[in-house]
């Protein structure tokens, strides 16, 4: 087994929903192969593919697990990696630190980019390398983290893997990451309210759901930020989401009980990132698998 680096960019032309499967060429079958039931993380080039507005982050930005490898049997010399795990950072890395590139790989003798590896979009990385990038990846969220979670994050004083993956860690950046493209406000009533202490009152919901075997990821676009009661009907199929981002309702109760909230037809409030936007494949799944309409 071996630790790794993904290429993810942005309208990519293959066949990739990264945090649950990643496209590749019969090129990178071997380093693929070795990362089997180990982890990875995702880099996002500052290259983005058609009809993609922008620059990519030039940035370490999420990890997962691969849990399996399997041929696409559509496109010839071509393969997915199964994914599981997937959990975005708190913070985006540069792939230099302090004027050092992070990937030994990456490095020519003088210490410049080695521009030809930069460019493969599967390799291994040490395993010192990927902690350190992991480890970066959430230290800004270090206090955050450590005044939500019962046992300190921020120490890393175990495998940094365990620690980041745990469940009420993973729970929190969720959250956190999801308040966060959402400015704090619901995406469908457009609500805005902080309590007492300055906290928001909106929630962060899994639109593919996590438990009773879903398997949904903790990713930005796996979710949605959601007013309490929102959330609840949500949740239970009273509520979803079409491919364009309108408001579906399960049945004319449903809005009525919440006195014209929700609004079937209305187009949500999105992030203005939209490289974080729900993505459709989510949608879908809670439309057919969530959705009482």
């Amino acid at each position: 087994m071996a630790k790794g680096i993904l290429i993810a960019k942005a309208g990519s032309r293959y066949d990739d929903v990264i945090e649950e499967r990643y496209h590749f060429p019969r090129t990178y079958f071997n380093k693929a192969e070795q990362m089997v039931n180990d982890w990875i993380i995702y880099y996002e080039p500052g290259r983005v593919g058609a009809g993609i507005s922008g620059m990519g982050r030039k940035a370490y930005f999420a990890m997962a697990r691969i849990n399996s490898i399997t041929e696409d049997k559509n496109t010839p010399n071509h393969y997915y990696a199964w994914i599981s795990d997937f959990l975005e950072f708190a913070t985006p890395i540069s792939f230099r630190l302090d004027g050092k590139l992070l990937e030994t790989f990456l490095r020519s003798n003088d210490g410049s980019i080695n521009r030809g590896a930069m460019q493969r979009s599967v390799r291994i990385i040490p395993d010192n390398e990927f902690d350190q990038i992991v480890k970066l990846g959430f230290v800004e969220e270090q206090s955050f983290v450590s005044n939500q979670v019962s046992e300190p994050v921020v120490e890393y004083k175990r495998d940094i893997i365990q620690t980041v993956i745990s469940r009420p860690a993973r729970d929190v950046t969720f959250k956190h990451r999801v308040r966060e493209v959402y400015n704090s406000t619901c995406a469908i009533t457009g609500l805005h309210i902080l309590n007492g202490g300055g906290r928001p009152e909106v929630e962060a919901a899994h639109i593919k759901p996590v438990g009773d075997g879903h398997n949904g990821p903790d990713s930005v676009r796996n979710g949605i930020a959601l007013s309490r009661t929102v959330h609840w009907l949500f949740d239970r199929g009273m509520i979803s989401l079409n491919n364009d981002y309108e408001i579906l309702a399960a049945s004319k109760n449903a809005t009525e009980q919440t006195g014209g909230l929700i609004i079937p037809g209305k187009l949500i409030n999105l992030p203005e990132d939209m490289r974080f936007a729900p993505h459709t494949q989510f949608l879908e799944y809670h439309r057919e698998n969530i959705f009482k309409g």
